[in-house]
C-alpha cells in the first residue's frame, strides 16, 4: 500500500523511531533537525521513505501540500557576553525547521485527509 506523503509524514512523526522529526508547538508544527534527518530519513540506504535524497525535494513537496515555514523570533540581549551567548544558541538552533499546516495537526489526526496537493 502506497501511502501519500501527508499519510508517510504522519506515520513518521508518531513513530517515534526518528531523532530528526518531531511534533512541536504543542502539535501544531512539524520540526525537523535539517542536519540529522538528511543522514537520519533522506540518507537512508534501500528503503527511502521519500522517493528523495535532496532536503529541498523534501521541502518542496511540503510546501506543494500546503506546509508554510515558521520564522522563529529571538529576543536578542543588549549586553555583549548575553548577545554572543544567544547567537550561539540561535546558530544552532538555525539548523532547526518549522512547518506549519492548518489541515496537519496531533489533535486532530483526521484533518489529515484533506492535504491535498497544490
Amino acid at each position: 500500500l502506497s501511502l501519500r506523503f501527508p499519510q508517510k509524514l504522519w506515520k513518521m512523526l508518531e513513530s517515534g523511531q526518528f531523532q530528526s522529526i518531531w511534533w512541536s508547538e504543542g502539535g501544531k508544527c512539524v520540526a525537523i533537525n535539517k542536519g540529522l534527518f538528511e543522514v537520519e530519513v533522506l540518507g537512508r540506504e534501500g528503503q527511502q521513505i521519500f522517493h528523495t535524497q535532496k532536503i529541498r525535494s523534501f521541502m518542496r513537496q511540503l510546501n506543494a501540500y500546503g506546509f508554510t515555514k515558521m520564522q522563529q523570533n529571538f529576543q536578542r540581549s543588549a549586553s555583549l557576553p548575553e548577545f554572543l551567548a544567544e547567537e550561539a544558541a540561535v546558530s544552532a538552533h538555525s539548523q532547526i525547521l518549522y512547518y506549519y499546516n492548518p489541515s496537519f495537526n496531533r489533535a486532530h489526526p483526521w484533518l489529515s485527509e484533506t492535504c491535498k496537493r497544490r
